[in-house]
């Protein structure tokens, strides 16, 4: 009886360590997982009621913004008609840790036949601004500007015709993904090296923006997952 009572103990100890064990292994796991995703936006009612909107200057209308969501999750959809207006949030992401921002993203309405080079037609249906402060004033900020063009090729990068201090980089066209989802990633660290000559470490925030108010055209696009991660 007292063998059988030493070996019930001895068993209940070895199966509380296994699972102390196991316990600190998720934990550890779920501070790494952490670490190599950084998740940007939640596509939220409560948090698109937070983001700060910021019209383009000279636009008739602002983009009409709204929330849903799908087997994958929320999505944010943006409606353009003759109109520009963006939504930003303020976050430090480390590009030394996680330098790829990920985007899922569809186009239903394009702008084909605009040229996306000129200020006639520098409107989008979708991009996304990775922005960097070089100084005290918005005007000094250097950005790349993901976006998915409805007239270019992707990999095609130019200056914006209305600033030098910010890239035009194409990560998806219309011209093949016309209405459908798309996933896509950059290097955001190698881009600004590459694009400004700039070494960042840490990227001061986000920019949302679907705009149509150069072109007077609607585009309808949508936007899901985007985040921050390792590779």
């Amino acid at each position: 009886m007292t063998e059988y009572c030493i070996y019930e103990k001895n068993n209940y100890k070895t199966v509380v360590f296994k699972f102390i064990i196991l316990l600190f292994s998720l934990l550890i796991f779920s501070k790494f997982s952490f670490a190599e995703s950084v998740k940007v936006f939640e596509f939220s009612k409560t948090e698109l009621s937070q983001l700060k909107v910021r019209k383009v200057r000279g636009a008739d209308n602002k983009t009409v913004y709204s929330t849903g969501s799908n087997e994958n999750g929320n999505y944010l959809k943006a409606v353009a008609e003759n109109a520009g207006s963006g939504l930003g949030k303020e976050i430090k992401i480390d590009l030394n840790k996680t330098p790829f921002i990920n985007i899922t993203w569809k186009i239903e309405q394009d702008l084909s036949g605009i040229n996306e080079k000129t200020k006639k037609g520098h409107d989008f249906a979708a991009r996304v601004f990775a922005v960097k402060k070089t100084g005290a004033t918005p005007l000094s900020n250097r950005a790349i500007n993901y976006v998915f063009s409805s007239n270019h090729e992707i990999g095609e990068n130019w200056p914006s015709p209305y600033t030098k201090k910010s890239i035009d980089n194409v990560l998806s066209t219309t011209k093949e993904n016309l209405n459908k989802w798309v996933t896509v990633k950059a290097n955001v660290k190698e881009d600004f090296k590459k694009f400004h000559d700039l070494n960042v470490d840490e990227l001061d925030g986000l920019a949302i923006m679907s705009d149509t108010d150069n072109s007077k055209l609607t585009s309808v696009a949508f936007y899901q997952n985007i985040y921050f991660s390792k590779d």
